[in-house]
């Protein structure tokens, strides 16, 4: 059962923006998605999976890892089981898989991710 669906990814110019969206559904998340911190993490490939963001269940408090500060921002609609990663002033060095999930991670409920290309 599909549980974290992720999209908006593609390829940019550096500089350039992309919004990333994480939808929620299946048995874990249909009706509890607002109690879950989420967080969305990224594979550049020969690395491992680390998280770039992070935010409570309520939105009110997020975490950024350092080289996206200022540059990304997340948020979630708990109405819509969704969170969001808006990148902007993206960077070669962003270029990567895009995964959401809950943080910390639920090893059963990584989704396919969404790739994100930033050419120089």
């Amino acid at each position: 059962q599909v549980e974290l669906v992720e999209s908006g990814g593609g390829l940019v110019q550096a500089g350039g923006s992309l919004r990333l969206s994480c939808v929620a559904s299946g048995s874990t998340f249909s009706s509890t998605f607002s109690s879950f911190r989420m967080a969305w993490f990224r594979q550049a490939p020969g690395k491992a999976r680390d998280v770039v963001a992070a935010i409570t269940w309520s939105g009110s408090t997020t975490y950024y890892e350092d080289s996206v500060k200022g540059r990304f921002t997340i948020s979630r609609d708990n109405a819509k089981n969704t969170v969001y990663l808006q990148m902007n002033s993206l960077k070669p060095e962003d270029t990567a898989v895009y995964f959401c999930n809950t943080n910390p991670p639920r090893p059963g409920s990584w989704g396919q991710g969404t790739q994100v290309t930033v050419s120089s």
